[in-house]
């Protein structure tokens, strides 16, 4: 990943500041404009292998740039970053050849996962997983991969990805895995009706657990889970 450049237009000088270091932390190697005018020669100059745009900034915005980007190069994926929300925002975003969107604010390790996805590198990294069980969840014995939750002798089986998604809370337990990470990894996409199927298989799972009041999936809104026992 050291090699991957990313050309990255923010005008907000401490965000900038703030992503183009993280970034780096993860060994992408980064240039950070903030007008129009600049992202247009940088990217004229420099071949890029992702672009991330603000929207709104001081000598135009990210849709029109993107759309003078689009005229000569049609394939480096671009993410807008912005605070604006409206259904015709993210419309006029992807019409303008945006590959995806995210809004303000944001967590640092979800840019991360939108930035490894549309790089096509989201499982070159997958998530280490435990192999086999059995595994003690508070007063539960999880078998896995054959995906049986036992409590005090009463089992019950899991479907396939009750377990997949048990497996991965309870090998990072204590630990937040991301909502987008799941998504991405068993769905394959973070859409609307994937995020609604992905709730009800949590609402599942806390119901198979609530034997042992010591146990809890917890919810941090719009980012992710963690399984606590």
């Amino acid at each position: 990943m050291s090699n991957l450049k990313i050309l990255f237009v923010e005008d907000e000088p401490a965000l900038a500041e703030i992503i183009k270091e993280s970034l780096e932390s993860k060994g992408f190697d980064v240039l950070h404009v903030a007008t129009v005018a600049e992202g247009l020669q940088a990217h004229s100059s420099t071949k890029f292998d992702l672009l991330i745009l603000d929207v709104m900034l001081p000598d135009g915005d990210g849709f029109s740039l993107l759309k003078k980007i689009r005229s000569k190069d049609l394939t480096t994926p671009a993410l807008f970053l912005t605070s604006k929300s409206l259904p015709t925002d993210v419309v006029n975003g992807f019409e303008s050849g945006a590959n995806d969107y995210l809004k303000k604010p944001f967590s640092m390790e979800e840019l991360i996962i939108r930035i490894r996805s549309l790089l096509g590198i989201v499982n070159t990294r997958p998530i280490e997983l435990k192999k086999t069980g059995p595994f003690a969840i508070g007063e539960y014995v999880f078998h896995y991969p054959e995906g049986v939750l036992v409590y005090k002798g009463s089992k019950k089986q899991l479907t396939f990805r009750e377990a997949e998604i048990l497996n991965v809370l309870q090998t990072r337990h204590e630990q937040m895995v991301l909502r987008q990470e799941l998504l991405l990894t068993h769905w394959g996409n973070d859409d609307y009706f994937s995020g609604r199927s992905l709730d009800v298989f949590i609402t599942k799972l806390r119901k198979y657990l609530k034997q042992d009041s010591s146990i809890a999936i917890l919810n941090f809104r719009g980012q992710g889970y963690k399984l606590i026992f």
